[in-house]
């Protein structure tokens, strides 16, 4: 299937995630339209299987989410197959499969599925023999015959270098990451309650401790993004040590899947008629239903579509973030893919909280800032993010440049 996707996109000239993309956007976008000329909003509910209801809410954030780690999977890749060709040299990649002197039953199931070289079959082998269409024996009569091939060294065979960039770290790591990041995200948004919180008796963290049972209630209250990223980050931490990865060479790439997910994922809140902006008669402004409106709201129709804004600020990061990672990783220090992102984001939250309502504002010994709790996390993380890429590039100049760069 793997190599399929690689033939077909060669054929293209470009991923087909981008496709999938174009296509995405431009069924949001005639939604909104169409939103914008009706003034009404489709139902929360897209479909009930077994007469239980299926969100549209959740169908935007898994869509997101699924075709976010399908494009850092794709990067993935890249940077493997960019080991892999610095230390493979071409006329061993080339070297037709038959060259090997496999039985015939062994190499007609390799080039069935698209291993017609050596070099292929060594790109795959270095991410691990178990995903190739073989038993147990003929996987043995494989590595025996690549061990014997002139030009391939042992540690391709036991330990590739290209190993660490194994596409599947992706959708095996994801599970991990999505686990925390839940919990980070609920634990996040417990600490930090909305004031619309209260009228579900929720007015302050304590609330939630007197009452445990509303601590795993998602829908009275929702996700704190920040909790999320924390909670996220622990478990790519966990997975990484675990699985012996460079944790900030996977985060460089995985925060240009996390970027896009936002794109689509925010969408969830426009069908949930949620996370709306102030008031707002400008031509985009999107119409809220009378019992999605909030109290001092209740006689307002329109609103800046918040989630909007976010969705877009998100489009733009994703956009800068892919054109880097792809094009200029080698010019990058490990890490700063990451922190870039955390920038982007921080940057755009400050932003988008100027024109949100329902946020908790910061209060210090009893004096309140009138400054929303998420500004004042974002500042200290854009500040943050900024001083570590700052004093690692004043580190390199003073060093001669001999810190470690984004690895390819």
């Amino acid at each position: 299937m793997q190599n399929k996707l690689d033939s077909l996109e060669d054929r293209l000239g470009f991923g087909i995630y981008w496709l999938i993309i174009g296509l995405a956007l431009l069924i949001v976008g005639v939604i909104f339209i169409n939103h914008l000329v009706t003034r009404t909003t489709p139902e929360a509910t897209a479909v009930s299987i077994f007469g239980l209801p299926v969100f549209w809410y959740g169908i935007f954030i898994m869509g997101g989410i699924a075709l976010g780690a399908y494009v850092v999977s794709r990067l993935a890749r890249d940077r493997a197959e960019a080991v892999f060709n610095e230390i493979v040299p071409q006329n061993v990649q080339d070297r037709p499969l038959d060259s090997l002197g496999l039985s015939k039953n062994i190499q007609k199931k390799l080039v069935d599925h698209h291993y017609e070289t050596v070099g292929k079959l060594l790109l795959q082998w270095g991410f691990g023999s178990g995903n190739l269409p073989l038993d147990k024996k003929e996987t043995a009569v494989v590595a025996k015959k690549l061990r014997q091939a002139d030009g391939v060294k042992k540690e391709w065979l036991f330990d590739a270098p290209w190993r660490q960039w194994n596409p599947d770290h992706v959708w095996n790591g994801l599970i991990v990451v999505l686990i925390f990041a839940v919990i980070g995200a609920r634990l996040y948004h417990v600490l930090t309650p909305s004031p619309s919180m209260a009228a579900v008796g929720i007015e302050s963290p304590l609330d939630y401790f007197r009452n445990p049972a509303m601590l795993i209630n998602l829908r009275a209250g929702g996700l704190g993004i920040y909790g999320g990223m924390a909670g996220g980050a622990l478990g790519a931490w966990i997975y990484a040590r675990r699985h012996k990865l460079s944790l900030l060479d996977w985060t460089d790439i995985s925060v240009v899947g996390v970027a896009l997910g936002q794109v689509f994922g925010r969408w969830g809140n426009f069908f949930n008629q949620e996370l709306y902006g102030r008031p707002s008669n400008l031509p985009w402004a999107i119409t809220i239903d009378p019992e999605h409106r909030l109290p001092a709201y209740a006689n307002v129709e329109r609103f800046h579509p918040a989630f909007l804004y976010e969705s877009l600020w998100s489009l733009f990061a994703f956009i800068v973030l892919y054109v880097l990672a792809k094009r200029y990783s080698n010019r990058l220090l490990k890490g700063e893919l990451t922190a870039l992102y955390l920038i982007f984001y921080a940057i755009g939250r400050i932003l988008l909280e100027t024109v949100r309502l329902d946020s908790r504002t910061v209060s210090i010994a009893g004096l309140d800032l009138n400054m929303a709790v998420a500004t004042f996390v974002s500042i200290i993380i854009a500040v943050a993010a900024a001083v570590w890429v700052i004093v690692r590039r004043k580190k390199q100049s003073a060093s001669g440049g001999q810190v470690s760069v984004a690895s390819k």
